[in-house]
């Protein structure tokens, strides 16, 4: 590519747009951002220049991506809330693929998850497969992103299981914690996601790390890690559920959702594909072992606060 290319991130001052805006950088593209949150500082400071979604006006949504070769989506919300929703995220991601389209961008590399379906009860997934389905129809050259759970400084999941096993005295599973997920780290999935730019072909791709755990096991491992052993119980997860709830109500934010211990349990966080990441989690938890779980890491402190930059682990 050209070092004279003009690329749009979403995200790019928060997790895993963040990483992919630091690689499109280093190869000497113009890189802007499409965010929420416009005033959040800026680690990249004059390099990237910011933009506000303007989903509810979609002309100007246009005019932020004239000129844009490729764009990255990052955008989505992770559980419904009284400020947020999945069919609004649906609906916002496909006006901005609209937006795309007018405003001539030749390619979007579009993170989703693992194992969506239209069929799925599961509005997270049933929401990722509407947006693929509307993405491969749109005229569009696409790359579709598969990633299972994220890890990274920035990360929240792994981040708050360190953060209970630290804090709490033993760790309760949803059922017999023998359901399996394969974590990628968010610089490869964001070198994946800048590879995928570059091409020109149509590709979905389970974008999954090089470790599968079952969720005891990656449990069991963290606890290692970071020296806190603590005893792994079997609970109902309607009982885990209500833990979850207690917690939050402590940390105010939101711990774990239903949809989430149900996914979870499903199996949808794993695939039967080679890995697409490099980094194993073991090893990157045993770097960041004086660190990780040291506090907690908060979904809706970084959705009320917009300023902030986002904590490191």
């Amino acid at each position: 590519m050209s070092s004279s290319q003009r690329h749009a991130v979403t995200g790019a001052f928060g997790y895993s747009g963040k990483y992919i805006a630091r690689r499109l950088l280093n190869q000497g593209h113009e890189v802007i951002t499409l965010t929420n949150s416009p005033q959040r500082a800026n680690p990249f400071g004059s390099r990237v220049q910011a933009f506000p979604f303007n989903f509810d006006e979609p002309q100007l949504l246009v005019e932020s991506l004239r000129g844009v070769k490729v764009l990255y989506n990052t955008y989505w919300v992770r559980f419904n809330h009284e400020k947020f929703q999945h069919a609004s995220a649906v609906a916002n991601t496909l006006a901005l693929f609209q937006a795309a389209k007018a405003a001539g961008v030749e390619r979007v590399v579009h993170i989703s998850i693992t194992n969506p379906s239209l069929d799925s009860h599961l509005e997270y997934f049933r929401g990722k497969a509407e947006l693929e389905e509307a993405l491969s129809a749109s005229g569009l050259s696409y790359a579709i992103l598969r990633p299972t759970v994220l890890f990274g400084k920035e990360d929240i999941l792994i981040n708050n299981i360190a953060w209970m096993v630290r804090k709490f005295p033993l760790f309760g599973v949803f059922g017999d914690g023998q359901y399996r997920l394969q974590p990628i780290y968010v610089d490869d999935l964001a070198a994946l996601a800048v590879a995928e730019g570059a091409s020109q072909e149509n590709h979905t791709i389970n974008a999954i790390g090089p470790e599968t755990f079952t969720y005891r096991e990656l449990v069991a491992m963290i606890g290692e890690v970071i020296g806190k052993k603590r005893p792994i119980i079997t609970i109902p997860p309607f009982l885990g559920y209500w833990v979850g709830r207690v917690v939050s109500l402590l940390v105010n934010d939101v711990l774990v959702t239903r949809e989430e211990i149900e996914g979870l349990m499903a199996g949808l966080l794993c695939v039967d594909t080679p890995p697409t990441g490099t980094t194993s989690l073991t090893a990157w938890a045993q770097k960041h072992a004086a660190t990780l779980g040291k506090t907690y890491t908060s979904e809706l402190a970084r959705r009320r606060d917009r300023t902030a930059v986002y904590a490191s682990n």
